[in-house]
């Protein structure tokens, strides 16, 4: 029965921007003596929960965003009792202002504790649909009592009454959370576990930077009014290219458990991840960079076996001077799979995609990506056929 199921990926990006520290500067890590290019595991999950759209409503236009499964989804934020629960409840039970602000406040008591008061210092939480609806339920119960005082009595008693209740919700957190996970440090109780766990994907060779020197024109600004000739700005930006390597591993039965039990839904989610590590891009300066590509490389591994890195190969950089950097970065990939496997065995079952056939991986079926993504989803859909047996 497949336990685990990884996905390694080649990606490569030029001139671009993807994902930035504190200071504006391409994100960074040190490996094998020589600091590479780094895109960060919460870069990646944002973007492909989002289908590499800024928001929820927008992502729907990919036909493999999470957002078009019959699945409820989540969100993000510091802010969910004032945008999201009570709008909900007041729509379906007009109140006094007063009452409204008692049953507010009590909320945001129960959900942020002490740093309730102020937006910026609550932690920021991942509430799922389903609880937000839940909540929503209940808030609009109160508000139809006259009395503020008692309102804010009643509910912060009601919300602690129902906990259990609010925990036991089918999928109540939300699929980005059955997927990603969350942790509330104020309420272990509600904390999921990832069931996808995803690195910090890097280059596999050095890194490859350079500012970029820009002037930004002004276009009424006549030379004539200076020696400027007609700059209203000058700045630098870093830019940087590179050939990254990530690597995402699916805990299938805890993907199944995350869901409800729900094999049939795990498997189509699995289908939906693999289109999105392999086509949806991270980037920041969009509309300076243009920063999208495709997956050039998939390599997929089903198996019950504990999962391995193959960032590995990459411990002694690729060398940049080589005329084909994807062509040595498979070579290297493959080389140290196959010492891995002299050393340990091999009994994954392996599937690939490799935009240049030439290249792919001997001993390795190949497909496309979406024969790889169907595959994927028929391991995980395995679990429950298993089970019946």
């Amino acid at each position: 029965m497949p336990r685990f199921l990884q996905i390694h990926w080649l990606s490569s990006y030029p001139a671009t921007l993807l994902n930035r520290d504190d200071i504006g500067f391409a994100k960074r890590i040190p490996f094998g003596g020589v600091t590479r290019l780094r895109i960060s595991s919460q870069c990646l999950k944002r973007h492909w929960r989002m289908a590499g759209a800024a928001n929820a409503r927008e992502a729907q236009r990919n036909p493999w965003a999470l957002q078009n499964l019959e699945h409820p989804m989540g969100v993000r934020t510091k802010e969910v009792v004032e945008q999201m629960i009570i709008p909900l409840a007041l729509s379906r039970q007009p109140a006094a202002e007063g009452v409204v602000a008692a049953v507010t406040e009590a909320l945001l008591k129960e959900l942020y504790g002490k740093n309730a008061v102020d937006p910026k210092k609550r932690q920021i939480l991942f509430v799922g649909e389903p609880e937000v609806e839940y909540l929503a339920r209940l808030a609009a119960q109160v508000l139809a009592e006259p009395n503020a005082g008692t309102a804010a009595e009643q509910m912060a008693v009601l919300l602690r009454q129902q906990r259990k209740n609010l925990r036991q919700l089918k999928l109540g957190a939300g699929l980005g959370a059955a997927l990603f996970g969350r942790m509330i440090t104020s309420d272990p109780a509600a904390n999921t576990y990832a069931a996808i766990h995803v690195a910090h994907a890097l280059t596999v060779h050095g890194q490859e930077r350079d500012l970029d020197f820009m002037t930004v024109v002004d276009d009424l600004k006549s030379t004539r009014h200076g020696d400027d000739a007609g700059a209203a700005g000058i700045f630098d930006l870093e830019l940087t290219c590179g050939l990254y390597y990530g690597y995402v591993v699916v805990d299938v039965p805890l993907l199944i458990s995350n869901m409800a039990g729900d094999t049939r839904g795990a498997a189509k989610v699995t289908e939906h991840l693999v289109h999105l590590i392999a086509e949806v891009s991270p980037g920041a300066k969009k509309g300076s960079t243009a920063p999208y590509a495709w997956a050039e490389y998939l390599l997929l591994e089903s198996g019950a076996r504990q999962p391995r890195t193959l960032a590995n190969a990459f411990r002694n950089p690729v060398s940049l001077q080589t005329n084909n950097l994807l062509d040595a970065a498979l070579h290297q990939l493959h080389g140290h799979m196959q010492n891995l496997d002299a050393g340990y065995g091999s009994s994954e079952i392996r599937r690939q995609m490799c935009v240049e056939p030439g290249l792919a991986l001997e001993g390795v079926e190949s497909a496309s990506v979406n024969q790889l993504a169907q595959w994927a989803a028929e391991q995980v859909a395995q679990v429950a056929q298993v089970a019946q047996k």
